[in-house]
C-alpha cells in the first residue's frame, strides 16, 4: 500500500466527501439568507463516482472517509449508499457529520452501519437562538435524534459547536449537560474566518473558551495515539470534580496544521489540500472515464500542493456548504 505524504512529511489518510451542496438550513456562519446557487446535479458526483475515487484513495493508504454535506441526509438514498460503501469497504473507517434534523428518521437503520463517529452541529440549547442561527430549523427536531441516537448506543456522538461571542458563549454547562446525558464528547470550536459572514469581533479564541470554562480546574487528556477516543484536532479537558470532559478545536489561533492528516474532495470532484485555501485538482474527469492512473496522479498533485499552514486570501469562494463542512 502506497501512503500519501505531503512535501512535509505528513501522511495524509483522511479524507472527506461532500455529498451535496444542499442543506435544509440557512445558518448564520454558513450561508446566505436566500441561500446560494445550487449546483446542478448533473455535476455532482454519482454514488458510483464516490466508490471509484475511495477505491483508489484505499489503495493510496487512505484509512478514514468522513461522509459531510452541506446536509448529508437530504441526499436521495443516502441511507442506501453507506450500507453499500460499508459493505464494499469493510477496512475503511467510516464517519458523518450532520445537522442532526433527520436523525430521528434514520436513527434506527443508521445504527446498523459501523461508523466510527457521529458529529452533530448544534449551537445553542435556546429554541429562540436557534431558530436565529439556522433561520429555519427546529431544536426540537435535533434533541429528540439525539436521544434516539444515543439511546441505541452503536454510535460515537460528538456534539459540535461553534462558539460565538455574545450569542452562545453562556450555554457551556447546558450542552455539557446534554452530551453528558446522551454519553456524547462536547467539542467548543473556534469560529473560523470561511464565506463573508464571519465577524472578527464575535471570535472567542481557544485560550479565551478555555479561560471561561465554568466549574473550576481543568486537566488537560489530550491523547494524540491513533487509537484514543480524544485524539483528533481537539484538545480534550476533564473536570474531575464534576465528571465533565470537553474539546477546543483552536482552527484559528492555534491551528494543528502540522499534524493535519486530511484532504478534502466536493460535490464536485474537486480535492482541496486545505480548508483554507481556494487551490484545488479536478479529479471528476479522471473518476467519470474511471481512469485509476489519470486519478492517481491528479491525487498525488492535490498532495503536492498542500501547504505548510493555512492562509485565507479571499473568503469569498469559501462556502462551507459547498467545501464540506
Amino acid at each position: 500500500m502506497v501512503s500519501l505524504i505531503d512535501r512535509y512529511g505528513r501522511i495524509l489518510n483522511y479524507v472527506r466527501i461532500s455529498i451535496t451542496d444542499r442543506c435544509n438550513y440557512r445558518c448564520r456562519y454558513c450561508m446566505p439568507e436566500n441561500g446560494i446557487t445550487w449546483f446542478p446535479h448533473e455535476k455532482m458526483l454519482r454514488y458510483e463516482d464516490i466508490f471509484f475515487l475511495v477505491s483508489v484513495l484505499q489503495e493510496m493508504g487512505v484509512t478514514k472517509i468522513r461522509f459531510t454535506g452541506g446536509e448529508p441526509f437530504v441526499r436521495k438514498g443516502f441511507i442506501s449508499f453507506l450500507k453499500d460503501f460499508q459493505s464494499s469497504f469493510p477496512e475503511i473507517e467510516i464517519a458523518l457529520t450532520t445537522n442532526g434534523s433527520f436523525l430521528s428518521s434514520f436513527a434506527e437503520e443508521l445504527s446498523d452501519i459501523r461508523l466510527s463517529g457521529l458529529n452533530i452541529s448544534l449551537d445553542t440549547l435556546d429554541p429562540a437562538k436557534f431558530k436565529h442561527i439556522t433561520r429555519v430549523g427546529r431544536l426540537e427536531d435535533v434533541l429528540e435524534g439525539i436521544k434516539i441516537v444515543a439511546s441505541l448506543k452503536k454510535t460515537p456522538l460528538k456534539i459540535n459547536t461553534v462558539l460565538i461571542r455574545n450569542f452562545n458563549d453562556d450555554e457551556i454547562i447546558p450542552l455539557l449537560e446534554l452530551a453528558t446525558e446522551n454519553g456524547a464528547m462536547l467539542r467548543l470550536i473556534e469560529f473560523m474566518p470561511l464565506d463573508d459572514v464571519w465577524d472578527k469581533d464575535s471570535f472567542i479564541s481557544s485560550d479565551e473558551i478555555f479561560q471561561s470554562l465554568p466549574l473550576g480546574k481543568w486537566k488537560d487528556i489530550t491523547d494524540n495515539s491513533p487509537t484514543s477516543c480524544v485524539s483528533g484536532p481537539a484538545k480534550y479537558y476533564r473536570n474531575f470534580k464534576w465528571g465533565y470532559t470537553l474539546g477546543i478545536i483552536a482552527a484559528v489561533s492555534h491551528h494543528f496544521c502540522d499534524s493535519c492528516n486530511r484532504l478534502r474532495v466536493t460535490v464536485l470532484g474537486e480535492m482541496k489540500p486545505c480548508l483554507f485555501s481556494n487551490e484545488f485538482v479536478e479529479l471528476a474527469p479522471a473518476i467519470r472515464i474511471k481512469d485509476k492512473d489519470c486519478l492517481k496522479e491528479l491525487i498525488l498533485k492535490a498532495v503536492s500542493m498542500k501547504p505548510s499552514g493555512w492562509k485565507i486570501i479571499d473568503r469569498s469562494g469559501c462556502r462551507m456548504s459547498r467545501i464540506g463542512g
